[in-house]
């Protein structure tokens, strides 16, 4: 566990916050390390933040270290269980994903960007207690063939490659909710063909080839 790896997360935490994807100790992030992650305590400023607080949570759910995991630790480790693909989770409450999520409103393919996050819309994830595996499971479902969702009446969850991927991908979801809320105050939006997103999502699939 090297402290420059610590380091990273706490730095991306930061940034979470200061570009305003999340408020305060709200949202947590997390990378998968050895057999488990590491992921950000609970109740804690990220600006304040040293590299022993944050804590390794095993394979098996038991943590280690000097402060508590973040209560949504479930889902972090139900994510890298059900994703390999999955190297570092984000979990934030960015104002229009949230007012989205509040809704139970999905983000549908109202812009060819949506295809980002990996299908032809960005789900909703049913509400569950935060921090209960009922939430967990439903939000592992809700990112079945995506890389992210949104948390019915809670906030906004991303997977993706690496910590800086992962805040990347937030920031594009955030922007495309704030856009399709301007749609939705104007009356409604029109939705690309399945078809034509099955296209998008080959294109952006060869962006990331070598």
């Amino acid at each position: 566990m090297t402290d420059s790896t610590r380091k990273t997360l706490i730095d991306t935490a930061i940034e979470m916050n200061r570009c305003g994807l999340n408020q305060g100790t709200a949202g947590n992030i997390s990378i998968r390390f050895e057999d488990g992650m590491l992921i950000t305590p609970a109740a804690m400023e990220y600006s304040g933040l040293e590299p022993d607080d944050i804590v390794f949570v095993h394979g098996d759910g038991n943590s280690t270290g000097r402060c508590r995991p973040s209560s949504e630790w479930r889902f972090h480790l139900d994510i890298y269980r059900n994703r390999p693909d999955a190297r570092a989770v984000l979990h934030a409450h960015p104002a229009h994903s949230t007012a989205l999520a509040c809704m139970h409103e999905p983000i549908p393919a109202f812009h060819y960007m949506v295809a980002i996050a990996g299908g032809r819309n960005i789900r909703c994830a049913p509400y569950a207690t935060f921090g209960t595996q009922e939430l967990s499971d439903l939000v592992v479902a809700a990112l079945s063939g995506r890389k992210a969702c949104l948390m019915a009446n809670h906030g906004l969850l991303c997977l993706e490659k690496d910590l800086g991927a992962a805040l990347a991908l937030a920031i594009e979801v955030e922007q495309l909710a704030k856009t399709y809320l301007h749609c939705l105050g104007m009356g409604r939006a029109v939705i690309l063909e399945d078809a034509e997103m099955a296209r998008v999502i080959r294109k952006f699939e060869g962006y990331r080839e070598p």
